[in-house]
This record gives C-alpha cells, sequence and structure tokens, in this order.
C-alpha cells in the first residue's frame, strides 16, 4: 500500500506545479497527505564497453526542469490621434478608420495633417509641374494647324492682338511663336471664343472685305516664291532635259559600238593618272590658302587666301596674271564660269562677288547671315549657289545679282555644294552630317543621305550622271547612287579628315580626294582603288581641282604653297629616260 500511494504522490507534484493551482488548496492538500520519506531515484549504473577501437562515450548531463518565464510588463497604452472626418462618396461623413487604429496593435498609417511638406521639395514639385505644363504645351501647340504664308502668320497675329513682328525675328521664328500663342490659349479654353468674336466683329464691321480677307486666309502650304524663281525653274527644266537627252545618247551610242570599250579607256587614263609628278609649285599668298579653281579652257588658275585677296594665274607655269582685291574678310572659296572667265568668289564678310580676270568687280551678292563656306557655278553659268553657316544656301542670278531661292533644310551649317552636271539638282552638305539632294526644277528635297558620323564638307556629282561622292570629317569618302538610293562604297580614304572631293570632270573616271594629313590620293572610278597617292604638302591640304584635260591637278594649302601635279606624256618619258 505504501508503493501504490507514492506514485500517485510523485506524479500529481509535476502536474500541480505546472498548473498553478489556488494556493490555499494547495496547502490543503498538503497537509491531508500524510508524509512518508520518500526513496532517492538512483539511476541504473550500466558497464561501459570496453572496445579497442570505439571511444568512450562522455556521460550523458541530466536536463534541467523547465523554468516558469516572468510575466511580460503591459504595453504603453497609445493615446488616440483624433483625425479629420473624411468625406465619403455617398455623402456621410465618417472618421478615416480610427477603431482599426485603436484595435490594431501595430504601427498605424500617418495622415496627412502628420507630414509637413518642406521647402525645398515645395519647389521640386513646382520645376516638375512646369515642366508637364511646358510638355503638355509643345504637344497642343504640335497638332494646331499654324499658318505658313507669313503674310497668313501675320494677320493671325494682329487677329490676336499681338505684335506682328518682332526686332530681328525671322519667318520661322514668327511662325513658332503665333504657334505657342494659340496653344496657350487653346489650353485656357479661350481661342475658339476669342477667334470667334473677332471673326464676327470683322464679319460686321466690313461686310464687303469678306470675300478677299476669305481669299488670305486660303493659303497654300509652301513658301511662294517669286516671277524670277518661276522663270529660272522653267529655264533650267528646258536647259536640263537637253542635257540629259544629249548624255543618254552618248552612253546609248557606247553602249552599242563595239568599237568602244570603256574598260579600255578607262585603264588608259589611270595609266596616265599613275604617272602624276610634283611639275610645278608657287608662293600663293603670305596667308594660308583656301580654294583653287580652273577656267573653262584651262588656261587660268584662281586662287584665293586667308588674306582676302584672290589671284589669277596663267598656265601652265603659274605665272600672276592678276589681283581681285575687295573682301574685308578672308576668302573661303573661289570658282571660275563654266562658260567664261567670269571668277565668282565667296568670303567671311557674308558677301560673294563676281569678278572679271582683269580685277574688275562685276557684282556683289549680299544676303547672308552669317560667314559664306563653299560657291559654285551652275553648269548653265547663268545661276550661282553659294552655302553659309546660317544654315542655309542661296541661289543668285548672275546677271542681275537678285536672290532667286534661299533655301533652309539642315538643322547645322551648310559648307558644301554642287550641281548635276545636266543642271537639274543641287547637293548640299554641311554640319549635321546629312547631303541633301534638291530638285531645282520644283524646288523639293528628293534625297536626304544619312551615313557620315561626323560633319561632310566636301560634294560633287559624277558626269555619269547617277554617282555622289561626298567626304567628311570622319576621314572617310563615301559614294552614293542615285538610282539605287543609297550608299555603294565607303573608302577610309585618308588618316584626317577629307576636305575636298572632285570627280574628273569629262568622264568621271577617276575621283580626287584632299585631306588635313597633307595628302591628295586619285581613286579609280571603276571600283574605287587607290590609283596614286600625292605627297608633297607641309600643311593641311584645304582645296583641289583637276584640269579640263586631265593633264594636271593643282592643290592648295595651309602651307601657302600651289602646287601642281602632270602626267607624264611619251615626249616627258624619253627626256627623263635620256637625262
Amino acid at each position: 500500500m505504501a508503493a501504490e500511494e507514492e506514485n500517485p504522490v510523485s506524479t500529481s507534484l509535476p502536474v500541480s506545479s505546472a498548473a498553478v493551482p489556488d494556493s490555499q488548496a494547495l496547502i490543503s492538500t498538503i497537509e491531508a497527505t500524510p508524509s512518508q520519506p520518500v526513496q532517492p531515484i538512483i539511476p541504473p549504473v550500466i558497464p561501459p564497453m570496453v572496445s579497442a577501437i570505439v571511444p568512450p562515450i562522455a556521460p550523458i548531463s541530466t536536463i534541467p526542469p523547465p523554468q516558469v518565464p516572468a510575466p511580460l510588463a503591459p504595453l504603453p497604452v497609445r493615446p488616440p490621434v483624433f483625425k479629420p472626418p473624411v468625406p465619403a462618396q455617398n455623402g456621410e461623413v465618417r472618421t478615416s478608420d480610427s477603431e482599426s487604429d485603436h484595435d490594431e496593435p501595430g504601427p498605424t498609417r500617418a495622415s496627412a495633417v502628420e507630414y509637413e511638406i518642406s521647402e525645398e521639395s515645395r519647389q521640386v514639385r513646382e520645376r516638375q509641374e512646369k515642366a508637364k505644363q511646358d510638355l503638355l504645351m509643345k504637344r497642343r501647340a504640335a497638332v494646331l494647324a499654324v499658318p505658313t504664308n507669313d503674310m497668313a502668320v501675320r494677320a493671325r497675329l494682329r487677329r490676336l492682338g499681338e505684335p506682328i513682328t518682332f526686332f530681328g525675328e525671322r519667318e520661322m521664328e514668327r511662325r513658332d511663336r503665333l504657334r505657342m500663342l494659340m496653344a496657350k490659349l487653346d489650353s485656357e479654353g479661350q481661342l475658339d471664343r476669342l477667334m470667334k468674336a473677332l471673326e464676327e466683329e470683322e464679319a460686321a464691321a466690313t461686310a464687303t472685305g469678306a470675300d478677299v480677307e476669305e481669299e488670305m486666309l486660303q493659303y497654300p502650304f509652301y513658301t511662294e516664291g517669286s516671277k524670277a524663281l518661276l522663270d529660272a525653274r522653267i529655264d533650267i527644266a528646258k536647259y536640263s532635259i537637253v542635257k540629259a537627252a544629249k548624255r543618254l545618247q552618248q552612253a546609248q551610242r557606247r553602249r552599242d559600238n563595239p568599237d568602244e570599250s570603256i574598260d579600255e579607256e578607262i585603264d588608259y587614263t589611270l595609266k596616265k593618272v599613275e604617272s602624276l609628278y610634283l611639275d610645278c609649285t608657287e608662293s600663293g599668298d603670305d596667308r594660308p590658302l583656301s580654294g583653287c579653281s580652273y577656267s573653262h579652257d584651262g588656261n587660268l588658275l584662281a586662287t584665293s587666301s586667308l588674306s582676302g585677296v584672290v589671284k589669277i594665274w596663267s598656265m601652265p607655269r603659274l605665272q600672276k596674271f592678276s589681283a581681285l582685291k575687295g573682301h574685308t574678310e578672308r576668302a573661303t572659296d573661289v570658282t571660275f564660269s563654266p562658260v567664261s572667265n567670269h571668277v565668282a568668289t565667296s568670303s567671311a564678310d557674308r558677301t560673294a562677288r563676281l569678278w572679271n580676270t582683269d580685277g574688275s568687280l562685276l557684282n556683289t551678292f549680299q544676303g547672308h547671315l552669317d560667314r559664306l563656306a563653299r560657291i559654285a557655278f551652275h553648269p548653265s553659268g547663268k545661276y550661282l549657289g553659294t552655302t553659309s553657316f546660317d544654315k542655309t544656301w542661296r541661289l543668285w542670278d548672275v546677271d542681275t545679282g537678285v536672290e532667286l531661292l534661299l533655301q533652309e533644310g539642315h538643322s547645322r551649317s551648310v559648307y558644301g555644294i554642287a550641281f548635276h552636271p545636266d543642271g537639274s539638282l543641287a547637293a548640299s552638305c554641311g554640319l549635321d552630317a546629312v547631303a541633301r539632294v534638291w530638285d531645282l526644277r520644283t524646288g523639293r528635297s528628293i534625297l536626304a543621305l544619312e551615313g557620315h558620323v561626323k560633319p561632310v564638307l566636301g560634294i560633287s556629282f559624277s558626269p555619269n550622271g547617277y554617282h555622289l561622292a561626298t567626304g567628311g570629317e570622319d576621314n572617310t569618302c563615301r559614294i552614293w547612287d542615285l538610282r539605287k538610293r543609297k550608299s555603294l562604297y565607303v573608302i577610309p580614304a585618308h588618316s584626317n579628315l577629307i576636305s575636298q572631293v572632285k570627280f574628273e570632270p569629262q568622264e568621271g573616271y577617276f575621283l580626287v580626294t584632299g585631306s588635313y594629313d597633307m595628302t591628295v590620293k586619285v581613286w579609280s572610278g571603276r571600283d574605287f582603288k587607290l590609283v596614286k597617292s600625292l605627297s608633297g604638302h607641309e600643311a593641311k591640304v584645304t582645296s583641289l581641282d583637276i584640269h579640263p584635260d586631265e593633264q594636271s591637278i593643282a592643290t592648295v594649302s595651309h602651307d601657302r604653297w600651289i602646287k601642281l601635279w602632270s602626267t607624264r606624256n611619251k615626249g616627258d618619258e624619253h627626256a627623263m629616260d635620256v637625262d
């Protein structure tokens, strides 16, 4: 019986200690239980196994009884936050989840009242809002129909009560100002009302002039040219049709004639080019030279320099013939007329001038807003093209000196210009790394040749009518096919920028490039491989020209020297052998 009574006591003690009953009931239970000696529990001793391989096991420590954790301190009571009532969608007023905030012990969402915006944050928000409004204004302005006729733009500005022009404001700037003004009124919701009120007021005031006003507002979507430009376009069209027909007949005759072999002619020409040698050197000026050009008969050579003086030299020994003085700034280019001995020059004084070979001034072409770069004659000799750093190129009437065409289209300064041998097309290139081809008969830009990665400085048409060469600051020369409207060849021509490119003027059998690496190179017009490299200048080569009979090439440089590179004929070769 004693053993049976010990077991309940030993089993009930842990339960009572874990449950922690009432203190009085625990005391009564202890008093009612008779006190008997409790035998200590001795764990059985296990004899260790003796083994030569297994090491002895450490004795297992007794596990202490679990400790009762102390009760946690009560959480501090968070003072209630009074939030402003939030109006609901149905019109009822409710508090912003105050009950849920008290029930949840976690962090609560802060209301807008608890945050305070700093001055810097407010300024940043204002700038962002202003940028957003500007972007929206530009988008709104881009979809508005704005007149392209300058007279219609002025009339609409007058209707809106704005100045019709500002000092120094150009046509495109005036049109952009009208566009932004209309966009602003449109964003404020006043454009339609204002335009309607003005139209009603004018209709009521002048009933007789309503028809005239409607005719003025029905403007064309292009800039209307002058009567002189229309006559020039008609004349160019007639001239180009005759020239193109003649060129095509000549090409067809060569193709059908078995006795004529184009490959043999090209081989013969390139063999002559391979014999080019330095024939003559002459000091051109006290300042660096910028341009050179042969006359149409090859008897004269003109050079321009940074001193502003243009000199005429007699061929073939480069004897000074005359000097043309009149520019107030440096002369940038010079060219001979294809039909006469008239000389055209361009300068940094924003003017181009037409001279006679004896030094007399024939005409002055004024109108550009910045310095001029290059100049070229139309094949008919009646028109003159100039490029400028004012982002435009212009066409002038040689006889009258009238500006026929002001052509925009380049995003940066326009540098080079060339005319098609037929006279129907003009090509321009500039610092925007783009070359554009223009139809002079319609005034449209028919091709935009993109491929250069740096400004394009030189451009030239081939006499075959469908090849165009360009050279630029990326040290490459590109050959474009106007029929395929893409680039055919990319020639890694020089180690520095290419300042000038020119096709041989008769058949286009070879191409010559000049560079700032102080060399001039001749390339085959068939496969555009290198034929001859001409080294002799001691500074940058700025310009070059090819003699009409293909017998010599003239080059000028910043070293102030003119160099003539001539081909050897049989007499010269024999004389060289004898020597």
